[in-house]
Parts: structure tokens; sequence; C-alpha cells
């Protein structure tokens, strides 16, 4: 079912009502706090290969950290080196159990007018990481900070994407090298890659520039976010998959998300000795499956290969639907049931993944 957000139907939703009354003024269809589509889902989602595209990010939460602190906070309870920000780069980071196990995965830039920092997850996740995360302060002089209905985050991807972000933004010369965070009137700019960027600006100045980006660029659904993070390799951690992975098994080593020279943090000694003792059974491939019921595969989905004697091999990460039909994934798999023999999505007999090749190389964990 379609629902139209209202604040009266979402109170939830009362920061920040104007936005998504001017979205849903546009045509868009919006459920929970997700912009579902703008009237032509199929169309929109074709666009993404093809055209340049904007996509309202309000699925994603914020955690904004302060204080003078922050940094030492945050250094001694993620996977990634935080003083990688201070050089006005964002990084890929995972926030582990005591065992090593991911309860988020994120990405992290410092905000170079405060010199905060932003943690940006899906917004399922975002109030309960923040309450735990709270618990750890302390005696700190640190601030945690629900900031997802402070400003408004716009992504704009495709081929043009930086020529038209560029134009439209003339005051400010936009940086193309990767996870680079430039700062524009009211707000930053995120590189996630060389053809995707993500706007942060103050709610009272996002109505305006996506009028002037629409004016170029198809609005479409955040499904084409998810697959385009699928298409880089990026994976998510959500509710349904909290604690099922260590962070080389989702290959955050391989996107920058874990530093081993860094000190201690949660589930620390755990992810080093897997890494420095080769025991990286599973990592996290990208496939495709043929199946138009792509609604029925998630998140913590199951998959299954003949080499495991009806145990499962493996776990869906990230799902969205393909331009060309069907659903692109990021999958967990047992590296030997990949090798062997095909793997299946749900059940032993479900739809086949066709394994396609991922945008960056898995280090290899055997070397020290």
């Amino acid at each position: 079912m379609i629902i139209y957000i209202t604040q009266r139907n979402f109170p939830f939703l009362s920061m920040n009502p104007d936005w998504f009354t001017f979205l849903t003024g546009r045509n868009a269809h919006i459920e929970q706090k997700r912009v579902l589509h703008f009237g032509q889902p199929d169309v929109e989602l074709a666009q993404a290969e093809s055209a340049s595209v904007l996509i309202d990010l309000s699925h994603l939460g914020l955690i904004r950290f302060s204080g003078e602190e922050a940094q030492k906070f945050l250094q001694g309870q993620v996977s990634c080196d935080v003083h990688t920000t201070d050089s006005g780069k964002a990084t890929y980071g995972g926030y582990c159990t005591p065992k090593g196990r991911l309860l988020s995965s994120f990405l992290l830039w410092q905000d170079i007018s405060d010199y905060s920092y932003l943690m940006q997850l899906p917004a399922e996740l975002t109030e309960v990481i923040a309450k735990r995360l709270k618990m750890f302060v302390l005696r700190a002089k640190v601030v945690i900070q629900d900031h997802t209905d402070d400003c408004i985050r716009i992504g704009v991807a495709g081929k043009h994407a930086h020529t038209l972000l560029q134009d439209t933004l003339s005051e400010t010369a936009l940086s193309i090298a990767p996870l680079a965070v430039t700062s524009i009137p009211g707000g930053q700019v995120i590189c996630h890659s060389e053809n995707r960027f993500e706007i942060l600006i103050s709610p009272a100045h996002a109505p305006a520039l996506w009028k002037q980006l629409s004016s170029q660029a198809r609005c479409v659904g955040a499904a084409t976010w998810d697959w385009l993070e699928i298409q880089e390799g990026v994976p998510a951690i959500f509710k349904a998959t909290q604690e099922q992975f260590i962070p080389q098994m989702i290959n955050l080593d391989a996107i920058g998300g874990v530093n081993f020279k860094k000190g201690c943090y949660p589930g620390q000694e755990i992810v080093a000795r897997t890494q420095y003792l080769g025991k990286v059974k599973r990592r996290m491939y990208r496939a495709h499956l043929d199946s138009d019921s792509f609604l029925e595969i998630a998140a913590g989905d199951n998959l299954f290969s003949a080499d495991t004697g009806g145990q499962a091999c493996g776990m869906i990460v990230n799902t969205a639907p393909a331009p060309v039909g069907g659903v692109d994934v990021l999958a967990v798999i047992q590296v030997s049931s990949v090798a062997a023999n095909p793997i299946h999505c749900k059940t032993p007999d479900g739809p086949q993944l066709a394994i396609h090749s991922l945008p960056y190389s898995i280090p290899d964990q055997h070397t020290h």
C-alpha cells in the first residue's frame, strides 16, 4: 500500500514536515520516510544507467558527535581510523560487539563548519546505535545527537552528475576524489564515486536546490540509491543482519573501513586475529537473481550450496531491483562454496545467484 506522508499520519516527522510536503507536491510516493518513486518506478530505475538522477536520501539517518573529545571517543569505538577524516575525506567503518560482530556499518566524516563528526547509516538503526554509544560516553567531553532531521540529504548520480552539480554550485570547485568532502554555502557535498554525489543542505535551502537540479535530472526513488551502492560494493547493515558478520566478511577492509594498526575498540581483538591468522572464510560478493519477485528477497535471507549439506553457506546483505529486471544483491558467502557449486537463495533449490565482479579487489587474507 502506498502511503502519502503527512505530519498527521506520522507525527515523528514533525522536525521536517515541509520537506515531505514539498516532495509529495512533486509526485513523490513516500512510505515511512522513504521515497518509493515519483510515479513511474520502472522508468525511473532504468534512468539510473543512462541519465542523471536526483534522489532524496531521507531513508538514511545521521548521528552527530560534537565536543572536544569527539574524535578520541569515536576512535575508541569504531573499526576505521577517524583521523583520516581530518583531511576532508569521509571513511567507511563498522561498529561491533565485543565479539567482533557488526551492529552497524556507516559512512563517517567531519563537518568542517564546526569540527563535529557525522555518521550516516540506515535510519532504522539510528536511534539504537546512538543510544548504545551514549552508554560509553561516561565522562568524555562528547555529545551524541540524532542529526537526521537537521539537514536534507540529496543524491545526484549519473555520467554527468559532476558537471550538473558544478554548474549548479558554480561558486565552489567540487572534488571528484574518492570520498572527498567539499564545503558549499549552507552545507557539504560528498563524492561517493566519480558519478555519484551526496549533498547535505539546510532545510531552508533544499527546495530551491531540488528545483534547480530536477530541471536537468530525473527524480527517482530511494531504490536507485540502493542499487548504486550495490554496484559499488558498499554494504549496509540492517536490523535483520545485526551481529551476523565481522567487518571483513562484508569487505569493510577492502573499502577502507578497518584499520589494523589503530588502538583498541569493541571487537578489535577478534577482527585483528581473523585478519592475521588468515581465517576470513566468508566474503561479500555482488550477484544478480533472475527473479521478478525481488520484494520477497531481503537482507538476512539464507543462501545454500550443495557442498554444505543443507546448511546455509551465506546470507543476503543488501538487495535492490535491477534495471534489467530481477534483483541485484550483495551477499556474504562461504568462499569455498562459490568456487565449488551454484549458490541458491532462501532454499537449496531457490533462485540461483549469478556472481558478478566487484569494482575493487579483496585483500589477500593470508598476507600479514
